[in-house]
């Protein structure tokens, strides 16, 4: 039941956070800071800059998402949703079985006013009192590299 929304060719369905432009058939944004390679989501720390991509889709109703994702050297990186915020940082906090150059798979469900999060199907974080509007699924490139694949919701 769920739909891919990276399908590892291109951007397709993504642009750059608060732009109007899509990146529809690009396969990189912000000059390479995330680029599409082998099916993969790169985030290239060689290209500096604080960077966010988030999906053209806003997703107002109760949405799991997964995806699978390989910290790198030095990565602090997030994810965010309904203006809540998880930082990917390894061996930290929520991420203390996060090992640099492993995949994972990473999850975020919201259900009304709660976000869940979970890592490997372990429940790492639980978030309530959250406004249940509608949000765009953001990923944010802050510090350091990261891979990300398999990026899929179910409404």
């Amino acid at each position: 039941g769920f739909t891919l929304l990276f399908k590892g060719k291109n951007l397709d369905g993504w642009r750059e956070r608060k732009s109007k432009d899509t990146l529809q058939g690009k396969t990189h944004a912000f000059n390479g800071r995330f680029k599409v390679e082998d099916g993969v989501l790169t985030y290239d720390p060689a290209v500096k800059g604080d960077r966010y991509i988030e999906t053209t889709k806003e997703f107002a109703k109760d949405v799991h998402y997964k995806f699978d994702f390989k910290p790198g050297a030095k990565c602090n990186n997030d994810v965010l949703f309904r203006g809540k915020k998880f930082d990917i940082i390894p061996g930290n906090n929520e991420n203390k079985n996060v090992k640099e150059g492993e995949w994972y798979t990473f999850e975020l469900t919201a259900t009304g006013e709660t976000l869940q999060y979970k890592i490997n199907g372990e429940v790492v974080r639980t978030t309530a009192k959250v406004k249940a509007a509608g949000s765009t699924f953001i990923l944010r490139a802050e510090i350091g590299a990261m891979q990300v694949k398999n990026i899929r919701a179910k409404e």
